[in-house]
């Protein structure tokens, strides 16, 4: 912790009132490196600390901030883009992560920056719902077979979706872990009980309780943690917010066990309350140890997962990051595909699919380059 000054500084915010300039440099860098210097300075604007912050960096928060209310507006205005095309299919469209946030005007927006906006509709309407966003403009990212393929027949959403104008990345979900993983959260459960926006029809957002669950499950079932401090801080923030509601710790416990998604529970509140400090009651986290590995299998997630939720900056790291976070890697596929799906798939991504991208690489060097050609043609001829 004494290298992570990012979660030092989230967890006792009054901190900062003792940094040095060469530790506020080095906060700064670690926070943007992890998507999280707009938070910051939420957390410091919201704890009354904005005057300890040295003339000399405070414009980087500032400026972090600015980029984030955009981004906000941004994303509300994409997002009634997608509600209208397709509100002529008349299903049910769920926001997810942190589109939800933004939209619902939930306090972990604040300072949320993400690239792409990820909603979740029925399974049985996907056809119809991609062949309304294709008419409005949004097309497959990915063209190569095999992806198509992976994406529609193993995981829980198709394949990214961009729009041809804006560049702004959509993924569609019919569920939220795909139907080959080992846990098997009904979406059906999770559709019935989302709760609906005021002021767009059939648009949702899950209830406190699936959020929650949600945000665990991405994070603890992701091999790609470069930003997993930030998914963090979004687990504490859900948690400090939904817990201010009576009752909320009990249904979040029972939730999880009738959604199996108990493990990525414990492991919520066991880094959320170590890391970050979030106030779970004793008896709670007492309680959520039902999802718990063995003690070999705990000792092993520790050591590698207080490495991986470290900021991804060199001062962060020890001998051991670069292999945890390739285990973390290896484990999530595990945890998503059958080894006699699995082993095929990685020998695939690790030797085929970049054999595919030099082949192309070598078809687009081979093109005349028309700049180029130009500069040889007398200008006269030009035309």
């Amino acid at each position: 912790m004494k290298s992570d000054l990012v979660s030092m500084v989230l967890r006792q915010p009054a901190d900062v009132q003792s940094l040095t300039l060469q530790q506020w440099d080095l906060l700064i860098r670690q926070a943007r490196k992890s998507q999280l210097l707009a938070r910051l300075y939420y957390y410091l604007k919201e704890e009354e600390l904005l005057q300890y912050v040295p003339e000399q960096v405070g414009w980087h928060f500032e400026a972090a901030w600015a980029v984030t209310v955009r981004h906000a507006e941004s994303v509300q205005w994409e997002v009634k883009k997608i509600y209208r095309a397709l509100f002529s299919v008349g299903v049910p469209v769920v926001l997810l992560k942190g589109a939800a946030y933004v939209v619902a005007g939930m306090p972990s927006a604040a300072g949320r920056v993400f690239a792409d906006v990820d909603i979740m509709v029925p399974k049985g309407a996907l056809e119809d719902v991609e062949r309304a966003l294709g008419r409005n403009g949004w097309v497959t990212a990915h063209h190569d077979e095999y992806d198509q393929r992976y994406y529609r027949t193993w995981m829980h959403e198709l394949p990214p979706l961009k729009h041809f104008k804006r560049q702004t990345v959509l993924d569609v979900h019919h569920a939220i872990l795909p139907e080959t993983a080992r846990l098997h959260p009904d979406p059906h459960k999770l559709m019935m009980d989302a709760v609906p926006l005021d002021d767009m029809e059939d648009v949702y957002v899950f209830a406190p309780e699936d959020m929650v669950l949600h945000s665990a499950t991405h994070l603890f079932h992701d091999g790609e943690l470069e930003h997993g401090l930030r998914d963090l801080v979004d687990l504490d923030s859900l948690l400090r917010h939904f817990s201010q509601t009576d009752g909320f710790w009990e249904r979040l416990l029972d939730r999880a066990v009738e959604m199996e998604l108990a493990r990525p529970l414990y492991y919520a509140l066991r880094y959320t309350s170590h890391l970050l400090g979030t106030p779970v009651p004793n008896d709670i986290q007492s309680k959520s140890r039902q999802g718990e590995p063995n003690v070999m299998m705990a000792w092993l997630m520790d050591q590698l997962f207080y490495r991986a939720l470290k900021p991804d900056h060199a001062s962060c790291r020890d001998s051991f990051t670069g292999l945890a976070r390739w285990m973390l890697y290896i484990r999530s596929h595990y945890l998503r595909m059958p080894m006699h799906l699995l082993i095929p798939h990685l020998l695939y991504k690790s030797f085929i699919t970049p054999y595919k991208e030099r082949q192309l690489e070598k078809q687009a060097q081979n093109q005349p380059n028309l700049a180029e050609f130009l500069k040889d043609v007398a200008p006269e001829n030009r035309k």
